[in-house]
This record gives C-alpha cells, structure tokens and sequence, in this order.
C-alpha cells in the first residue's frame, strides 16, 4: 500500500527496499519479488512465480555466483537490513539456531532481540 514500507529477503536476510521504490513498489518491474523470500528468483533472474522462493535445491554454480554477488553488491549495499525469516534463525523444529549469525552491514544496528 502507498506509504507504506516495501520489504523483500534474499537468502533469508529481509530488506527494506521503499527507497527503490520505482524497483519494487506497485506496478514497477521487480513488485513480484517483494513480501516474501525471493531467493531462487534473484539467483535466477526470474519473476517466474514458481522461482519466487527461498529454495535454492539444483541451482548451477554459476546461478550460486550470481545470488551472492547481488546480494552482496545490490542488496546489503544499497538497502538496510530489517530482520530475518524464520527459515533463517530457527532450525526445522522451531528451536533457536544457534549458529545464526546476523550479516555484517555498516548502516544496520543489530538490537539485543537478535
């Protein structure tokens, strides 16, 4: 909706993409990829609804280079990091990971409930 924030996640790791609105927001290009984990679109570079997910099972390693270039030099570069899906810091059973790590972003301030 108009004012409000515009979220996506890639790999896990949600950002907050409102300031590339004319990206993301409704009606422009990349709208599919937001409001959810959009990991295997981006590695892609698919709006394919079906690749509108976090599953990344049978990408080439050249679709893997891919995803962490762009999310390392589009996304935690441009964007601020807002959270993270539950895929990313609780284990299949629900439990805390307790390998969740927080990524490293100059503009982001990791808050004691991480």
């Amino acid at each position: 909706q108009e004012g409000q924030p515009i979220y996506l996640a890639v790999k896990g790791v949600v950002f907050d993409v409102t300031s590339g609105k004319e990206f993301y927001g409704k009606g422009a290009p990349y709208n599919a990829l937001v409001g959810k984990d959009s990991t295997r679109g981006v590695a892609k570079m698919s709006l394919d609804p079906a690749d509108l997910t976090h599953d990344i099972t049978g990408l080439t390693e050249e679709e893997l280079k891919s995803l962490d270039d762009i999310f390392n030099n589009v996304y935690k570069a441009k964007y601020p990091i807002v959270g993270y899906t539950s895929r990313r810091i609780l284990n299949e059973d629900g439990s805390p990971n307790l390998d969740f790590k927080p990524e490293d972003q100059p503009h982001f301030n990791i808050k004691d409930e991480f």
